[in-house]
């Protein structure tokens, strides 16, 4: 099954590629990966939650925060070589601005993770990072980057 099918089966589609603040791309291929480059809780252009995650935002949202995180990298990954093509998902690598003593990074990023698995099954297994920092740009609560493989 195609990611295209199993998106169109989760009645998910992916957003419009977001149109970066500064001098950068979405995504960039390189041999057989694409890198994208962090991807906010954006949608529409605008913010889908601000503050930090234990204090503003609670673990739920993030997670939710970051699956909208995750469908905007696929969008640039999409724009640039087809959802289609990807192969596997390498690495994940999740941002969450976090509340002093805030310490479950990892489930905010769960949210990322697991709607990759959701989308590309066994390939959507990935190495992964989930850190804590003290902000983020505009004051969001996540940000999402990922690497993929592509044929």
């Amino acid at each position: 099954m195609t990611a295209s099918t199993r998106l169109r089966e989760l009645g998910i589609t992916l957003p419009p590629v977001a149109t970066p603040a500064g001098a950068y791309v979405p995504a960039k291929r390189s041999g057989s990966y694409v890198y994208t480059s962090g991807q906010l809780p954006v949608v529409d252009g605008s913010p889908a939650g601000v503050g930090k995650v234990g204090a503003e935002v609670t673990v739920e949202q993030g997670y939710d925060l970051a699956r909208i995180c995750v469908l905007n990298a696929l969008a640039a990954v999409d724009a640039l070589v087809g959802i289609d093509n990807v192969t596997s998902v390498v690495k994940v690598v999740g941002f969450v601005a976090s509340a002093p003593g805030f310490t479950a990074q990892p489930k905010v990023v769960n949210g990322a993770s697991e709607l990759l698995g959701e989308i590309f099954g066994e390939a959507g297994k990935h190495a992964r990072s989930a850190v804590g920092v003290a902000e983020l740009p505009l004051g969001l609560p996540v940000e999402v980057e990922l690497v993929v493989e592509v044929a």
